[in-house]
């Protein structure tokens, strides 16, 4: 049993192979928090961790309880309005316009296993792993609200999921103002914030910073996780590192408008509140309505970032991917977009894709421009019609072409937008989400379907799924190119329109849903402007994204760097692109390119048609490299090892080691080369200490305690006369004697 109930106490102990979580009901019927951490001990009570004192500056629970202050004590869910001052979990506002609840116990549910939440992205256990599921009921003495609490446990990735549904049984609407969907109040303040911020081009880049009083927080308002800020979020010791230490790790199953928030009060309490941003957000809760929260996703280990994150991405390949694609190798794609931008045809594709075919690559995708008059980014987005200029004998010819030679198919779409110069808009200009007294401000040449009507989904569903038909697709690389202005929908009633940007985001997870349980088999690919929209939300749904529009492998090693601190290498869309490079102008070597890039779902995305046959030869190698060892590369256990985010960051490195610890590949990455540096040894983590190895398959063996305590001799990095040895990557292939 891992979740212990005290029903004469009412404390509820929650663990799992390594973690406790524990809370029980207090004196005033609210949820209390007890202890997040290593595991501990089950006890019928825990006094040393519930004692409290009077404060004179703070209002109590009534005369007869005294020490029982709202605001200095540890709560589970709370709300503003008795006493608690910090900010709340939720708010609801009641009809006469007040805001006041008064949550009581009422009961509870235990359950085995872990079901999916409808209409949104949920983990589950399929597989019998020994999940359970908790449901604390509360109810509100002022309206008849009910709030459950749910969480449920999986034990062997030490993993904790928190939703929260709100219920309204009785006759009047109430308003719901604010619903996180899980609250951690620790009991210090002596941690490091460690959030992934950046822009478009420069995602998910590593901050550090220590808690200080009063709020911190990340979030985004794009209706969209966003470029600035992603929903992943560690707190860690001041000592913790990625080997050791202490670290809790929050994510968020959602690919909307989000909050993360730490409030250190003036008893040196941390808050931490996670879910949707109640900025922009409203909920009109109608008689007999619930509104269900997404989930929350809380983890927790003593050994280091490095152990969180793979505990994490164990956990979402067996409880969040589509167990379709849980471990199966993604294919070796190569993407035409910056080979040829809008002006192809079918002659000029199949060039292309003949050359891609000889190489040993399995997948072409054809990107934007092949629909509509699509000429450029100007014009017929929400026209999912091929354009016969460019495929007159349609794209199922193309695609039969493709297949012929054994290779998968894979299509671009961009789903969600709409341009003004297209059938869809001058048909239904209503679909477009504006405000009509508003000027309307476009992002990029185009604008946002209203994903809150179910016209619209409908016909995106039509058409896509036509496509899927017609042309016999594989793989669909779904876009999304701005953020969304002028947040209106006609539609919805006024006091409904703070509802929308959830709404929008329920309409792109019905379209989701749909098409992927009518096509299975197809391998949806998530995408906004490259990592805009980074998320758990996605993943659920498609099992990988493209990491960012930026390709450069020097960005790259940073980008994906960070990435992994939440995120495993399965889900990062990685590709080898052309010279200089079109974001930064940066010119790296093919075998850099090629070294950054097999660290994920490896591709190409530039002209193959143009290169010499001495390139042509290494990405031969590349590929045949890469379907040697993918699925060690792909699903391998994550290490890193040297960070770009600490010191000067000259050297990146990382590794990846198979579950049975026979093999492993190492990269390190220097960007700058040195004149007459130091002796340089590599040192190795995750091996058999007992067992002997081979490194780039040398004569001699060593070994796991020598590569991982001594470390392996690296030679220094020489000149050659012709090129710079400036961003160079070194590949070391570890194999069990």
């Amino acid at each position: 049993m891992t979740i212990h109930v005290n029903e004469a106490n009412l404390i509820f102990h929650l663990q799992t192979d390594h973690t406790s979580y524990i809370f029980q009901i207090m004196e005033n019927g609210e949820a209390g928090q007890i202890y997040y951490g290593r595991k501990i001990h089950v006890q019928p009570a825990y006094q040393n961790l519930t004692s409290k004192e009077w404060r004179d500056d703070n209002p109590s629970l009534s005369e007869a309880a005294p020490n029982f202050q709202p605001a200095a004590i540890k709560a589970e869910y709370s709300s503003l309005g008795k006493g608690d001052f910090r900010y709340p979990a939720f708010q609801i506002t009641q009809k006469n316009g007040s805001r006041i609840t008064e949550l009581q116990y009422d009961h509870y549910q235990l359950s085995a296993g872990k079901k999916r939440l409808a209409g949104l992205p949920s983990t589950f256990d399929d597989t019998d792993d020994d999940a359970q599921t908790l449901i604390i009921s509360f109810k509100d003495q002022i309206t008849g609200l009910t709030v459950d609490l749910n969480y449920s446990l999986f034990p062997h990735q030490d993993v904790i999921v928190r939703s929260t549904t709100f219920t309204n049984p009785s006759s009047e609407k109430l308003v719901i103002d604010r619903a996180l969907s899980s609250q951690l109040d620790l009991p210090d303040d002596n941690y490091d914030l460690i959030q992934f911020s950046g822009t478009w081009a420069k995602e998910r880049h590593l901050y550090r910073n220590h808690l200080r009083p009063g709020i911190q927080s990340i979030s985004s308002l794009r209706t969209s996780s966003s470029h600035q800020q992603n929903p992943f979020m560690i707190l860690v010791r001041p000592e913790t590192t990625d080997q050791q230490g202490a670290a809790f790790g929050f994510n968020l199953v959602y690919s909307g408008n989000f909050l993360d928030s730490i409030e250190v009060d003036q008893y040196n309490t941390s808050r931490i509140l996670t879910g949707i941003n109640p900025d922009e957000f409203g909920w009109q809760l109608g008689p007999g309505a619930s509104f269900q929260t997404p989930e929350a996703v809380l983890s927790y280990t003593s050994n280091g970032m490095n152990q969180l994150s793979q505990q994490l991405a164990d956990f979402y390949s067996q409880h969040l991917v589509n167990p379709r694609f849980t471990h199966q190798d993604r294919p070796i794609l190569i993407n035409n977009w910056e080979a040829t931008y809008f002006d192809f045809d079918e002659a000029k594709l199949m060039t292309i894709v003949n050359q891609a075919h000889q190489l040993g690559i399995e997948m072409f995708v054809l990107d934007d421009g092949w629909f509509g008059h699509r000429d450029d980014d100007t014009t017929s987005l929400g026209d999912w019609f091929v354009d016969k200029k460019k495929f007159p004998n349609g794209i199922e010819h193309f695609s039969q072409q493709v297949h012929e030679l054994g290779m998968k198919f894979g299509l671009w779409f961009e789903p969600e937008m709409i341009s003004i110069d297209s059938d869809l808009y001058r048909k239904h200009p209503d679909w477009m989400i504006h405000d009509p007294k508003s000027t309307p401000t476009p992002g990029r040449h185009q604008f946002v379907l209203d994903m809150t009507r179910q016209d619209v989904i409908d016909y995106l569903y039509d058409r896509i799924s036509h496509m899927i038909e017609s042309a016999k697709l594989d793989y669909i690389k779904w876009d999304m190119n701005r953020h969304i202005t002028e947040m209106f929908s006609s539609q919805l009633t006024a006091a409904q329109q703070l509802e929308m940007p959830h709404r929008y985001i329920l309409g792109v997870y019905q379209l989701y849903d749909r098409l992927t349980k009518a096509y299975p088999d197809v391998l949806f690919e998530s995408c906004a402007s490259g990592g805009g929209r980074f998320d758990l939300g996605l993943m659920y749904y498609a099992p990988q994204a493209w990491t960012s529009d930026d390709t450069d492998a020097a960005e790259r090693m940073l980008i994906q760097f960070g990435t992994s601190y939440g995120y495993p290498q399965s889900m990062m869309g990685a590709h080898v692109s052309a010279v200089p490079n079109d974001q930064v102008g940066r010119v790296t070597s093919l075998k850099t390119r090629g070294a950054v890039a097999l660290f994920g779902d490896f591709g190409y995305e530039l002209d193959i048609t143009k290169m010499s046959p001495t390139e042509l030869t290494q990405i031969k190698e590349q590929v045949a490299f890469y379907k040697q060892h993918r699925h060690l590369l792909q699903f391998g256990k994550f290490y890193r090892l040297d960070s770009p985010f600490v010191g000067k960051g000259n050297v990146i490195s990382w590794q990846v080691v198979s579950n049975d610890q026979k093999q492993a590949i190492a990269a390190r990455y220097q960007l700058l080369n040195q004149p007459n540096p130091p002796y340089t040894r590599f040192y190795f983590t995750g091996l058999d200490p007992d067992r002997e190895y081979r490194v780039n398959d040398d004569s001699e063996t060593y070994y796991g305690d020598e590569l991982m305590n001594a470390g392996y001799f690296v030679p220094t990095i020489k000149p050659n006369g012709e090129t710079s040895q400036d961003f160079n990557a070194q590949l070391f292939i570890v194999k069990a004697v």
